[in-house]
């Protein structure tokens, strides 16, 4: 099996192995071996960089909340200065990654419902994120609440975490379906009707 010198390169592969199966597989069915047959490295490599099979998951879970945060930064490059047409340019990014991507549905939901039961690391990064993303909605929702074109009987935090609850839900629809439709479906109403002031 290859070898590096960088020492940051055979972690790097486990977690792109590792969120390549989790992805594909589930966390439960997806073995420690398998992990490392896919990146290349011996099965001994895992525990000289993780101390379990639950703080690797943990790590994918970090992993990935950062890249939705870079994708949600890239997304909001240009985007409008009215909050709610930024919201719809950001949600549409990532409509967009969910086609690009063959409909595999979001890491952080299929953690959260394999898990966060099971797993108390993972369920602490899972709320990290989960929060973070909420507060990242809020701050536009917030905007949108000032200017009078989202309710504002609500707390934004409130309106963010009932949008991120649907989202997550249709996420789990469009699996089943096959289809991106629920998740237009689930920003069209909540901008258009359940927001609406």
């Amino acid at each position: 099996m290859a070898r590096t010198a960088d020492k940051t390169d055979i972690p790097r592969r486990l977690c792109e192995a590792g969120y390549a199966l989790f992805n594909q597989l589930g966390y439960n069915a997806t073995g420690i071996q398998q992990i490392t047959d896919k990146a290349g490295v011996p099965k001994g490599s895992f525990y000289n960089h993780f101390e379990s099979k639950d703080a690797f998951a943990a790590q994918i879970i970090r992993n990935y909340g950062v890249w939705v945060d870079k994708a949600w930064d890239t997304a909001m490059q240009g985007a409008p200065a009215e909050p709610v047409a930024a919201m719809r340019q950001l949600f549409a990014s990532f409509i967009q990654h969910h086609e690009n991507t063959g409909l595999q549905g979001c890491l952080v939901g299929n953690f959260a419902a394999e898990v966060a039961e099971s797993s108390d690391a993972c369920r602490a990064v899972l709320c990290g994120v989960m929060l973070s993303w909420r507060e990242r909605l809020a701050e536009l929702i917030g905007q949108a609440q000032s200017q009078k074109q989202i309710r504002d009987d609500l707390p934004a935090l409130t309106l963010s975490g009932f949008f991120w609850d649907a989202w997550e839900g249709a996420v789990l629809r469009m699996k089943v379906e096959h289809s991106t439709q629920p998740l237009k479906d689930v920003v069209d109403l909540m901008l258009d009707k359940f927001f609406r002031p």
